[in-house]
């Protein structure tokens, strides 16, 4: 499967694969493609706002907050079909011989490291979703108050990207029997979590008492 497979097919196809009985994509891969959505709507209030003469004084900040939000975007796009390649090694290492020791042990040390790959890959997903709720306060505080709404949903996406993402590390940090990488993985989901929520809570309260 190509990288970014995905993100080419129909939105319609995509969803009828996500239903599907495979096990991908799967909840990884719909965790990027809500952060991308997030992303996709603070770049939709910079566009709202630039070239404003009302907003004229934040335009600066509105272009760097666009080139942030897109570039954001890019990566989450990305990973919608990373998490489905990385899953895919896991499957592959499953079905890997173990008939003997040997084969048994190479299977481990396989199924190990896919195992750490596909729960890297929604790590970065809610690492790159915080990134996400960091740009949408800026861009309900200073973007176009006619899209408001829209940074507040960017930043429900990007809360819920992230949690969603991290269900999906918890589940693959299960079986992984290096603890310290489980250790350090899932400290870096707590400290995630706990700040889409804190700026969720902050974009939620202004976008409100703008609309």
């Amino acid at each position: 499967m190509p990288e970014r497979a995905y993100m080419r097919s129909t939105l319609e196809s995509y969803i009828d694969r996500l239903a599907g009985s495979e096990p991908e994509p799967g909840g990884g891969s719909a965790a990027a493609l809500v952060g991308a959505l997030g992303a996709a709507l603070v770049t939709m209030v910079t566009n709202l706002t630039l070239g404003k003469e009302k907003y004229a004084d934040v335009e600066g900040d509105m272009v760097k907050i666009q080139e942030e939000s897109e570039v954001l975007r890019s990566r989450l796009e990305n990973l919608v079909t990373l998490d489905a390649l990385a899953y895919g090694k896991v499957a592959t290492a499953m079905k890997l011989p173990r008939d003997d020791d040997s084969q048994k042990e190479a299977r481990r040390r396989v199924l190990q490291a896919a195992l750490q790959g596909a729960a890297e890959v929604p790590l970065e997903v809610a690492e790159t979703a915080l990134e996400v709720a960091k740009l949408s306060l800026p861009a309900a505080e200073k973007g176009n108050v006619n899209g408001v709404s829209d940074a507040g949903v960017a930043a429900l996406l990007a809360d819920a990207a992230a949690q969603s993402a991290a269900l999906n590390v918890k589940i693959n940090l299960a079986w992984i029997e290096d603890e310290e990488f489980s250790g350090e993985a899932w400290t870096r989901i707590e400290a995630v979590l706990s700040e889409t929520a804190r700026l969720r809570d902050i974009v939620m309260a202004l976008t409100y008492s703008k609309i």
